[in-house]
């Protein structure tokens, strides 16, 4: 395929930045608008933009689980018999049935290449910018490292996609956009996350500007690109260097989570979605009602009003993947809940659950890059690059002493690899890294035939009653083209040019 880097607008937003009308009157300034040539003019507006494009990846945060877990063998649904209107949609990353036309795809590309759009016009924008050297820089290294973060979850979704690190100003150009190579998507990948670890701090002076990007950040990213990548020693030097910036396990692990302002962007927190919620700033996250069991009303959430996902309920596997014994179960998830006396066996999701004030909005963030996930990622690297080492092993035993768990006794490169992608199972579950680690560790041929099994024992065995719905004769149907997602219909029908993945 012929195949080029490409700077190009946002591909969903074109139709809005093109102005090729010369009469006066429409060329008004609007004075409820702000002119883009009007902002970016010095720090508070660049920081603006900024906080623009988090808000953005906070709307992607809400889809992740869908790729993340709904996917694998991690999760399933608490499906209602009575309302089918999520099957051609959410419900397809569940049963393997997704296919280009599908809405959830369409709306991940979008938002995804909306908000890259803004990360990229905001860095044109920042030069000329009436900002100190360091403030820029700081701003700067965040963008790169966002736009580093949407590629590396794009090019695992899709593999070759379009590459834009700037805008266009006409939009003949855009109909021309070709996929390129995943080797350049990475390639990308690490050319912002270098830039981004020279631009950002370890830490942040201001109190305010707690959770953004940092140095331990983009290092922890550059170091996951590189173990995705295979580059083994690249990525043993890389995650090494997050070991020295002041990071360390929580003593316990439900502190990662819990959204009181003492433990919220904790020691362990390298990096996370920020959510602030219990007010009206539109900035609350709703993972807890999403993932509580429909018919659950208030005995999960606390607030009996309101419609809850049954979304990303643990699987009879998952949970049978927790050692006796191991402390995160409980707080990660339970296998039933009460109602008015009557007890209920369907298992959610209790990771993100906790107190809050405002039916719906919640505080909870969403952790992206943590110290544990470093520490599995070491072992692996190492194991990949020389064996179960002493070292390799310690990094492991790190992660399960907290967790409650003998170390472990895993010998043999193939056992000690099997070891540590079970210890991140469990360790980050229900954080959207499970798709990611099983594509890592396995060809599509090995990934087709794990889903399969998994897939022949949930029809056999359904971890969640399914109302006498009975399965589709391409439920639980996995081929190895489904290693990645088509590219959304919609799209190619835009622009013929960026061709269809294989299989759809």
């Amino acid at each position: 395929m012929k195949t080029k880097k490409i700077t190009a607008i946002g591909l969903v937003l074109l139709p809005l930045l093109i102005s090729s009308c010369g009469e006066d009157f429409l060329n008004q300034t609007d004075p409820t608008k702000v002119n883009v040539d009007l902002f970016y003019k010095n720090e508070a507006q660049a920081k603006q933009a900024l906080n623009g494009v988090y808000g953005q990846v906070q709307t992607i945060t809400t889809l992740g689980y869908l790729f993340g877990e709904f996917q694998t063998d991690n999760t399933t649904i608490d499906l209602n018999p009575s309302d089918r209107g999520g099957a051609g949609g959410w419900e397809a990353f569940e049963f393997s049935t997704v296919n280009s036309g599908n809405g959830e795809i369409n709306a991940v590309w979008n938002i995804y290449y909306a908000t890259l759009y803004n990360a990229n016009l905001t860095l044109e924008k920042l030069p000329d910018a009436e900002i100190a050297d360091g403030p820029k820089k700081e701003i700067e290294g965040q963008l790169k490292f966002l736009r580093a973060y949407l590629y590396f979850n794009l090019v695992q979704y899709f593999g070759d996609v379009v590459i834009v690190t700037s805008t266009f100003t006409v939009p003949e150009p855009t109909f021309d956009l070709v996929r390129s190579p995943q080797t350049e998507v990475w390639a990308q990948i690490e050319k912002d996350l270098k830039e981004a670890i020279a631009l950002l701090p370890a830490k942040y002076a201001a109190a305010g500007d707690k959770g953004r990007a940092t140095k331990g950040a983009a290092l922890s990213l550059l170091g996951k690109t590189y173990l995705t990548t295979k580059k083994y020693a690249d990525a043993v030097t890389t995650l090494k260097e997050v070991t020295t910036l002041g990071y360390a396990l929580n003593t316990n692990y439900a502190d990662n989570f819990d959204p009181a302002p003492a433990k919220k962007n904790g020691p362990e927190s390298i990096f996370e979605i920020q959510y602030q919620g219990d007010n009206d700033l539109g900035e609350q996250s709703s993972f807890q009602y999403v993932f509580a069991p429909r018919v659950s009303k208030g005995a999960v959430t606390g607030f009996a009003a309101g419609g809850n996902g049954g979304r990303n309920s643990p699987t009879n596997d998952m949970i049978a993947a927790y050692e006796t014994g191991d402390l995160r179960k409980d707080l990660s998830l339970k296998t039933s809940f009460t109602l008015d006396g009557k007890v209920y066996p369907v298992p959610h999701v209790t990771k993100y659950n906790y107190p809050h004030t405002i039916i719906g909005r919640t505080n909870t963030n969403w952790p992206v890059l943590r110290y544990s996930d470093v520490l599995l990622m070491l072992a692996e690297a190492i194991n990949e690059q020389s064996g179960p080492t002493a070292e390799a092993a310690d990094y492991l035993n790190q992660v399960r002493k907290r967790a409650g768990l003998a170390a472990t006794k895993a010998t043999g490169k193939a056992v000690f690899r099997t070891a540590v992608l079970k210890e991140r199972r469990v360790e980050l579950a229900f954080e959207n890294h499970r798709w990611f680690d099983l594509k890592r560790t396995k060809t599509p041929a090995e990934w087709a035939a794990f889903m399969n099994a998994h897939g022949a024992a949930e029809r056999a065995k359904p971890t969640i009653d399914r109302g006498n719905v009975p399965f589709n004769s391409t439920d639980y149907v996995f081929t190895e083209n489904e290693y990645l997602l088509p590219i959304p219909a919609p799209q190619i029908l835009i622009n013929a040019k960026l061709t269809q993945n294989p299989g759809y």
